[in-house]
């Protein structure tokens, strides 16, 4: 084994072990069930989008079909977001390998991180920082998830990646693609933003923020083929990122409609009356208020280091100066132009981590990772050899690595399973709940419509997980509005057993009419 290919085997490596960890979350913790809102209207567009269509009619008496996040409009039935992410989902459904779409993105995610941080740092930098991200409760808890931020992480690597090959040289042998033609990585920057603002379209506008401020300054300074290259990923990227308005066209009749004011008028971006819920509309206190909450929860959740996980960042952010490495820039201010973007979104995040800024969360880890190799130092440069230590200085590397050690274990012992262990049983949504109606018993009275009735909606919700968007499933539920409405929604369902249902005794079912 060649040793310059040795970094490049442990980050296989740990790109591997990002896969069957984010699965093992997934299956132990989360059940490969959906838990919040998001997750269960995502799923029911996967399932629309696995089935070849973007949207349904509406089912008759819509208001007992209740599925979150999900809008009726103008007879038609379509989920509020974005179609990126429930088109990726969708692949997993069709190959009935749902549950494995995320943790391989976040498999893929930790190999871009691995060439982002070589091109940028060097690969002990580069190493160190898929080190502490594979061991982040924040990384693991979403890849282990069904939302849409490990898509969103990949894709915002793979352009910084094929920004930064198009449009900047590197020292770097291990990760020079200058043998490619221009127009490929052009094309791939271009693309992956693109899908990036069909998938989370204010992530998109994050993302891109440095990079704007870079392309307009490589335009100023370039020649007339510099020029012409950024025309065209500028029209690429335009052309990818305007499907969003023609899906919007076709869901709603009108391509500046967002969906997401469908459901809640007031779910939009912006500052004043009308954004957000609170007296008087989204303001720069509530943003603050926001930003410090979930940038609180982030002390934690980062490297799970118990409030301390900020630590390094200073210490990356000064090694990026001293190095005067400016080439990694636009790349590191990715995270704070996320945090910057989302101060006017009207609501923070905290469940699953800061999560509105997870796209960012490779700079975070890089600039630790950069911070601690300049702390102990090691290489924070490509082109940087070893250096030889003597007294103190052979001493530094050493407390450091002890010192790294000792906080991942701690994380790894105590903080992040402690984190998981609390998401167990999300909402009370578990896969004990599908467990009534998989028994022989139940099994024999499909096709059903069972009428639920609720304490409260995710009892309910997690039911969801056994129907179908297109009610062909052996099972259907809606939830008990009034005696008359369950009648008109049994009327309609003629060819099916309808059942009454409680959670709270669930193997007991209340037989109204049995089928034909």
């Amino acid at each position: 084994m060649k040793k310059s290919n040795l970094p490049s085997i442990i980050a296989i490596c740990f790109s591997l072990s990002a896969v069957l960890l984010s699965h093992l979350v997934a299956t132990r913790i989360f059940e490969n069930v959906p838990h919040i809102e998001d997750e269960m209207a995502y799923v029911w567009q996967a399932k629309v989008i696995a089935g070849g269509q973007i949207k349904l009619p509406s089912p008759p008496y819509a208001k007992e079909f209740l599925v979150p996040f999900v809008v009726d409009y103008n007879g038609f039935r379509f989920g509020k977001y974005p179609p990126g992410w429930p088109a990726v989902l969708a692949i997993g459904v069709f190959l009935n390998a749902r549950d494995w779409v995320n943790p391989i993105l976040a498999g893929l995610a930790i190999w871009l991180l691995y060439r982002l941080a070589s091109r940028l740092f060097g690969v002990t930098v580069a190493l160190l920082a898929d080190l502490l991200t594979l061991t982040s409760p924040f990384f693991l808890m979403n890849s282990a998830s069904l939302l849409s931020h490990p898509l969103g992480l990949f894709l915002t690597l793979a352009f910084v990646l094929a920004w930064m090959d198009a449009w900047q040289k590197t020292d770097n042998p291990a990760v020079d693609n200058s043998h490619l033609p221009r127009w490929l990585p052009i094309s791939t920057a271009a693309l992956s933003l693109g899908l990036l603002a069909l998938t989370r379209p204010l992530t998109a506008v994050g993302v891109a923020l440095p990079f704007l401020f870079h392309g307009t300054w490589l335009f100023v300074k370039g020649d007339k083929t510099r020029r012409w290259q950024l025309i065209y990923f500028g029209l690429l990227t335009a052309s990818v990122s305007g499907l969003l308005f023609l899906w919007q066209y076709i869901v709603t009749g009108d391509p500046l409609l967002n969906p997401y004011t469908l459901w809640w008028h007031y779910d939009k971006i912006g500052f004043g009356q009308g954004f957000g819920r609170s007296e008087g509309g989204h303001s720069w206190h509530m943003a603050w208020v926001n930003l410090k909450f979930s940038l609180r929860r982030g002390e934690y959740d980062l490297f799970g280091w118990w409030g301390y996980s900020y630590t390094l960042l200073p210490f990356g952010i000064l090694a990026l100066i001293w190095k005067k490495n400016w080439r990694s820039l636009p790349a590191m201010l990715v995270l704070p132009s996320l945090i910057f973007v989302y101060l006017f979104y009207w609501i923070g995040s905290s469940l699953f981590g800061p999560r509105y800024y997870y796209e960012g969360l490779f700079a975070a880890s890089i600039l630790s990772a950069a911070g601690l190799a300049w702390l102990a130092g090691w290489p924070t440069l490509p082109s940087q050899a070893w250096q030889s230590y003597s007294g103190w200085h052979k001493a530094r590397p050493l407390l450091i690595t002890v010192l790294l050690s000792l906080l991942i274990l701690v994380n790894l012992m105590f903080y992040l399973p402690w984190r998981l262990n609390g998401m167990v049983d999300l909402y009370g949504v578990n896969a004990q709940r599908l467990h009534p109606f998989q028994t022989p018993a139940a099994q024999a009275l499909t096709p059903a419509l069972v009428i639920v009735h609720p304490k409260n909606w995710t009892e309910y919700g997690a039911l969801l997980e056994l129907s179908s968007p297109f009610l062909d499933s052996p099972w259907i539920f809606v939830r008990s509005l009034n005696k008359e409405m369950d009648q008109q929604v049994a009327n309609a369902f003629p060819q099916r057993t309808i059942v009454e249902y409680y959670p709270s005794d669930p193997y007991s079912f209340k037989i109204i009419q049995r089928a034909p």
